[in-house]
């Protein structure tokens, strides 16, 4: 079927074009070795539309699709990056669902399932400020529910840190906190204000260099309590100087939707590890990608994975914080769930015509696993917005 399916998708100027799918479908295979890198894909969660609730107060979570689109993540040699802002974290899905998803992923997984999940401040009422008093009990009560749970600790970017720290020092002092207490070694997050506004100026200081440098003070003196650390500023040459800096043992995971082929193939002195939200919507591409790099087939890796990232830039696209609509719509193009509704109604975040183009990327690079079946869901979703097929 594929070369030969078609659909009439809109475009800028109004008219609507026959588009004739071109993708080759990647085959869903299970890695035959361990990856070279350590991979984390950032899952979202699948709304359950039947379920009686307010999408916006109380999400209803459809738990078996949710779980079992994270046994598809793993199977293909992939880590879960869980209950982290892919999951709608801070939009619409708060902490108390996180902790069961984060509890229900476990229970799937196993404890010695790679796993590392979001720890933050998001119990707090939003609608007050907190001294850091309160910002680092927040962060502790969850620090212990996700290492009882049995999962390792991603220490999230905490708005309420951001509007109580006064400056660098205080950031200092509460990660220096957390960081002493914590059983094993965790991932840091540094997300850019392009993903969440309420998080410009963290580390204390509005420009990079100011930033990093808290950012290494922080890691150096902690270093036996980190992992690694997610950067997700969509500047490689930010993320290449960070990472040229940490300490040996401290990984650099890319959080760059938009350089991550590069990135994770490095430079030859370093190179980056991966926990990315686009790797929920490239699943298939990253772990055939990884498989070929992991035997040192470089051009394999880049001719697979080279063709998702013109996919991922405009999934997360600014304004980027919308980007887990683009995941989701994904997810329903290849059948991992029946619909395209999302938590908090978050499937109206993008347009009909970013859609379409994610639609049209998609299929060039090669993501649509059923070409039929994404043709008829696409016309579906059109239909709704007002395009005739």
């Amino acid at each position: 079927m594929t070369g030969t399916a078609s659909i009439r998708l809109p475009k800028p100027d109004r008219s609507v074009e026959t588009y004739r799918l071109v993708g080759q479908p990647l085959p869903v295979v299970p890695p035959s070795a361990p990856f070279n890198r350590i991979a984390y894909a950032a899952g979202h969660v699948v709304f359950d539309p039947l379920e009686p609730s307010d999408p916006w107060v109380t999400p209803a979570i459809d738990w078996e699709r949710t779980l079992a689109f994270r046994q598809h993540l793993w199977s293909l040699g992939l880590g879960i990056a869980e209950a982290m802002d892919t999951a709608q974290r801070g939009m619409g899905f708060g902490w108390d669902m996180a902790h069961e998803l984060i509890r229900r992923t476990m229970d799937a997984g196993g404890r010695d399932a790679l796993v590392a999940s979001g720890c933050g401040t998001d119990q707090l009422d939003p609608a007050r400020p907190h001294d850091l008093d309160a910002v680092i009990a927040a962060y502790e009560e969850q620090m212990e529910a996700v290492e009882a749970c049995g999962s390792r600790v991603v220490l999230m970017a905490s708005r309420a840190l951001a509007r109580a720290a006064a400056g660098p020092d205080d950031y200092r002092m509460v990660y220096d906190r957390l960081l002493r207490q914590a059983k094993r070694p965790v991932v840091l997050h540094w997300l850019g204000p392009m993903f969440d506004p309420q998080l410009d100026g963290y580390w204390g200081h509005a420009g990079y260099e100011g930033a990093s440098q808290v950012v290494v003070d922080i890691i150096e003196a902690n270093a036996d309590k980190v992992d690694g650390i997610k950067i997700s500023l969509l500047d490689a040459g930010k993320e290449i100087d960070l990472r040229s800096r940490l300490p040996q043992d401290v990984k650099m995971f890319t959080g760059d939707d938009f350089n991550y082929v590069d990135l994770i193939a490095g430079d030859g002195d370093t190179h980056s590890h991966a926990l990315l939200g686009a790797f929920d919507a490239i699943a298939p591409a990253a772990s055939a990608a990884l498989s070929r790099l992991s035997s040192g087939d470089v051009a394999g890796y880049r001719a697979v994975l080279d063709p998702t990232e013109p996919l991922s830039r405009h999934l997360f696209a600014a304004p980027t914080q919308f980007y887990k609509t683009g995941v989701v719509f994904m997810a329903y193009l290849n059948g991992h769930q029946d619909h395209f509704t999302m938590v908090a109604g978050m499937e109206s975040a993008r347009s009909t015509l970013h859609l379409a183009d994610v639609f049209r990327l998609a299929d060039g690079a090669n993501l649509l696993s059923d070409p039929q079946r994404a043709v008829d869901r696409m016309r579906a979703v059109l239909a709704v917005r007002g395009v005739a097929a």
